[in-house]
């Protein structure tokens, strides 16, 4: 685990066997030297605190999982808890430990009050606990709350925008070529490009047989993008990031946007993109899934197939008619839809998912992967393109 701390002492710098043995005596932790002949002191003795008070152990012999901790019940303790750790670690290392501290201690509670949240390093499992708590949510912590999303909503835009909108305006241009255009349109130098067989030496000059026009995608909508979102509890980070691009691919003119987030129940939040806060926020994590009846829901919103992507976000593990969802996607694709699935939108690796939902969706066309939010525009941009979808290597 990466650290902030200043290090050993000046004379022990240059002795890698007792910066070795300290070390190791962090690993170990407690009050003893464990056998290290290394005692803890200073600001070493400060982290090892902040570390057993989450991860430390009880009087009984107890490893991994069976460790106890001490962050006590009240709000100030943790709270000066969470100033520590941020004194003592880089930020990577406070959202793992916060994380830790959430699922080990219980605290998501003590989230509901104001100047906790003031307290903890932003992140989006953060945000996605604030999500699940929402329905609990006093009025005096929802604005609080709200600033804390913002600010990681606003970082991952300042993040995925500029890219996704590259990604997806150039394959909307070449999506939009034609090959009969009129004379002002014409891209001069794809079209010498495309004719290069064509070139007469005599006369120095290519005689073109196919022109290439350039595409008019910026005038009006030329593809339509539905965002369909599992919002079953595991798949909170997913929620956030799919929030986010729904966002970024709304403020593009050249598509026109959908976002569509279900449980057993189906809520569309198409009008709510503008602010993808507000969309976070009309989200409800956890409960059960019905696949089908979200994806009954888009296929009825669908007015130029050929035009359209359907993305569906969810680990799969259908509550539904599981018949009916695989016979609603074939004839999506059918009908010309381009269909992606997305076991999961974020970067925390390989997730779990029902497999045999996954092998037959790929027997249809359409194979099931987990992708991280910086391949999403590349993803975005082959479906828009109709060609094959960069599907990463799990093996």
């Amino acid at each position: 685990m990466t650290n902030r701390t200043d290090g050993p002492a000046a004379g022990e710098a240059s002795d890698p066997a007792r910066e070795r043995l300290r070390r190791w005596r962090l690993v170990l932790g407690g009050d003893q030297a464990d056998g290290t002949g290394h005692a803890l002191s200073g600001r070493d003795a400060a982290m090892d605190g902040t570390l057993a008070a989450l991860y430390g152990r009880s009087d009984r012999p107890q490893t991994g999982r069976d460790r106890s901790a001490g962050l006590g019940a009240s709000a100030p303790s943790v709270a000066r808890w969470l100033g520590d750790i941020r004194t003592y670690f880089p930020s990577s290392v406070v959202q793992v430990m916060q994380r830790d501290a959430i699922d080990r201690l219980g605290l998501a509670s003590l989230l509901l009050e104001p100047e906790m949240l003031e307290a903890v390093e932003a992140d989006v499992h953060l945000v996605g606990t604030l999500l699940s708590l929402n329905a609990a949510m006093p009025e005096t912590t929802r604005e609080t709350a709200r600033a804390v999303v913002r600010k990681v909503v606003e970082d991952l835009e300042k993040r995925l925008a500029t890219h996704t909108r590259a990604a997806l305006t150039g394959a909307l241009d070449r999506s939009a070529r034609v090959h009969r255009p009129r004379h002002r349109d014409i891209d001069w130098n794809r079209t010498v490009a495309a004719n290069l067989k064509h070139y007469l030496p005599e006369h120095r000059t290519v005689v073109p047989e196919r022109l290439v026009g350039h595409g008019r995608a910026a005038r009006s909508v030329k593809k339509e993008v539905v965002l369909c979102i599992d919002q079953s509890g595991s798949m909170a980070a997913s929620v956030v990031y799919a929030s986010v691009f729904g966002a970024v691919l709304a403020s593009m003119r050249s598509i026109s946007t959908r976002l569509v987030v279900f449980d057993t129940a189906v809520v569309d939040l198409t009008d709510q993109l503008d602010d993808p806060v507000d969309v976070l926020f009309g989200t409800q994590l956890g409960g059960g899934t019905d696949i089908n009846r979200a994806l009954a829901h888009c296929q009825s919103r669908i007015t130029r197939p050929a035009e359209t992507v359907v993305v569906l976000i969810s680990d799969l593990y259908e509550g539904g008619i599981r018949e009916e969802m695989l016979k609603r996607v074939a004839a999506m694709k059918a009908s010309g839809v381009q269909f992606v699935a997305l076991l999961a939108l974020s970067d925390e690796g390989a997730p779990a998912y029902d497999r045999e939902h996954a092998a037959a969706l790929a027997a249809l066309g359409a194979p099931a992967f987990a992708c991280t939010p910086d391949l999403f525009p590349e993803v975005m941009a082959a479906a828009l393109e109709k060609r094959p979808l960069p599907i990463p290597d799990t093996a």
